[in-house]
């Protein structure tokens, strides 16, 4: 079964608030077991839509990526990251 992933690409409007949402999301990446791959480091935009931040977590599957962004702990953050950041998320099967 090919793992998961979860891509974000974001931009931040408020960062002291954003900083909660980033704590808040902690726990619910804990208990999926999300790993960062990527944190919001440099990148080079060579095409397409550009946002000030990047992110790419990897999980055992599909199915458990999904469960983490449903889950209420996520959604708990979620609600504070939808008033500080405009973001375009993505989940995907990684290629066997």
């Amino acid at each position: 079964m090919p793992k998961g992933y979860w891509i974000a690409s974001i931009d931040v409007t408020d960062v002291d608030t954003y900083k909660l949402y980033v704590e808040a999301n902690a726990e619910a990446f804990a208990k999926y077991d999300g790993k960062f791959l990527t944190r919001g480091g440099a990148f080079t935009q060579l095409e397409g839509k550009n946002r000030s931040r990047n992110c790419i977590l990897e999980f055992k599957d599909v199915e458990t990526a999904l469960d983490c962004y449903r889950s209420p702990e996520y959604q708990k953050a979620l609600a504070v990251r939808r008033h500080v950041a405009l973001a375009d998320i993505i989940i995907m099967a990684g290629y066997e």
